[in-house]
């Protein structure tokens, strides 16, 4: 019974230790971006503090493996259950030791967990176990551990639970398996009704944290969006979070800022009419990206558009822009029209899957910060979408800002030129952004601004829209290599570049 039990808890002692990793490189990657780094460097430090933790786990005695190893699952419970929450808080209100807070709650917990399973193995050896039983069994229900939470990580815990929730419940696994150790080897530890008592009190701390992680989420994102969030989720894809300050609502997607409701019109209208308006005989529309609908609200201005498709990855982010009062106004009820179909799957792969001929494409994606990201800003993905595109019709791209992201910019001109694309770059002030930019793009090699615009518009008129192709002496174009597959190389710049603004 008692083997059973112990190999019962390296099942699920290999499950939380993985969990932890999995909920700091998530919650790294949502706030810093560029997942990859994140997932790369935060496991890298983990491994090499389990190993420190190996190591050091030989000078514990023979006489006090187990009680160590309670111990040992006390402190993994207590620090991996709270670490994100920890974190979100420290980069809510304490932006600047974020880094070093991560890195060193990563390295606590991973110098904890590499004990673990080294502490179960010499408890296994003293129950006169043979080596080789000793190994395979150990070893196997590890496996299997890390195997378990690695599959319902991002299938259920986060997207259901949450961060925080998620790893709350790791930690009271934890000190479960620290409070059942202690009850089945009551005669054999010290003080077992201390020891006790210690898992009952962090099992109970545990479970308040989980039963009020929505409160303490509320409170963090409060310090880090500073007006009140009015809704906020994560979704399988990404984090959610609307604000609203008097008559200013803004959508943050993993901390970064989407659009404000006081000067999105400025953006959105750039993005569509330079366009759409120089295409009076469009019926056939493609918007790929732009879940919250403002883009579709100014392509349905055109009374001689019959069909819109929609493309957008995340079913939540559809529903809300479909569903809540506020931000169904701002988009006007645009994911509700009957001439649009909205579809949510990833927009690289319908491209693939579907031969429909659009007039007119428009391209929403978020900035390519990452690899994800980066995919659909490549050489490979804009060849799919010349696919689609009628040989007198026009896309048009959001690219970044010219002046804050130069190199970014001019290599996604440099990308649609690749695929075989002629290109008109342009860009528009948008306050809570700065200098916006977005580039034009069509098989043919002519395009005249519009002289007039054939629909209502807040921002945009004749002489704006002739202003926005018009670059400054501040802003010149550079010669820049196309994003490729492979490479991606416009992740990069996009870093490098707005790293140096944030400085």
């Amino acid at each position: 019974m008692r083997d059973r039990v112990l190999i019962l808890s390296v099942l699920i002692v290999a499950s939380c230790g993985l969990g932890y990793e999995l909920v700091s490189s998530a919650l790294a990657s949502y706030l810093l971006g560029d997942s990859i780094l994140q997932f790369s460097s935060v496991i890298g430090c983990y491994l090499f503090a389990m190993g420190v933790g190996s190591w050091l786990s030989k000078y514990i005695p023979e006489d006090q493996v187990l009680e160590r190893f309670i111990d040992v699952e006390l402190l993994v419970a207590l620090i991996g259950g709270v670490s994100a929450a920890a974190l979100f808080i420290v980069y809510a209100w304490m932006a600047a030791p974020f880094r070093t807070a991560l890195y060193a709650g990563v390295f606590l917990i991973g110098l904890m967990v590499g004990m673990e399973i080294p502490l179960v193995m010499r408890v296994f050896n003293q129950r006169k176990a043979e080596f080789r039983d000793i190994v395979s069994r150990v070893l196997t229900f590890d496996y299997l551990g890390a195997l378990a939470v690695s599959l319902v990580f991002p299938l259920l815990l986060a997207p259901r639970l949450g961060l925080l929730r998620t790893s709350f419940l790791f930690g009271m696994l934890n000190a479960g398996v620290a409070l059942w150790t202690t009850w089945l080897f009551r005669s054999e530890v010290r003080r077992p009704g201390t020891r006790a008592l210690r898992a009952s009190i962090v099992l109970g701390l545990l479970g308040l944290g989980l039963l009020y992680s929505g409160h303490m989420t509320t409170w963090a994102e409060k310090g880090l969006y500073g007006d009140d969030v009015i809704h906020a989720e994560t979704t399988p894809y990404q984090r959610l979070v609307v604000t609203r300050w008097h008559d200013d609502m803004r959508l943050y997607i993993n901390g970064n800022l989407q659009f404000s409701s006081r000067d999105e019109h400025r953006y959105h209208e750039s993005l569509v009419h330079p366009g759409l308006a120089a295409l009076p005989w469009a019926r056939r529309v493609l918007i790929l990206g732009g879940g919250d609908g403002l883009a579709l609200r100014e392509v349905l201005k055109y009374p001689g558009i019959e069909h819109v498709t929609l493309v957008d990855l995340d079913p939540s982010m559809t529903g809300l822009f479909s569903r809540s009062e506020p931000l169904v106004a701002l988009n006007q009820g645009a994911l509700k029209d009957p001439r649009v179909t909205v579809i949510n799957t990833d927009a690289g792969r319908w491209l693939e899957e579907h031969n429909d001929i659009y007039d007119f494409i428009v391209v929403d994606f978020p900035d390519p910060s990452n690899f994800g990201l980066g995919r659909l800003y490549s050489v490979p993905v804009y060849h799919l979408m010349t696919r689609h595109l009628a040989e007198k019709g026009y896309m048009v791209v959001q690219s970044t800002s010219p002046y804050f992201a130069p190199r970014s910019f001019w290599s996604i001109d440099a990308t649609l030129k690749e695929a075989g694309l002629h290109t008109w770059p342009y860009h528009a002030y948008v306050p809570s952004f700065g200098d916006w930019g977005f580039i034009l793009a069509g098989k043919r090699d002519d395009y005249t601004v519009p002289e007039r615009l054939p629909v209502a518009t807040r921002y945009l008129d004749p002489t704006t829209t002739r202003e926005l192709f018009h670059f400054p002496a501040d802003m010149p174009r550079l010669a820049m290599p196309p994003n490729r597959l492979n490479e991606q190389s416009l992740v990069r710049y996009f870093d490098e570049d707005w790293r140096k603004v944030i400085r």
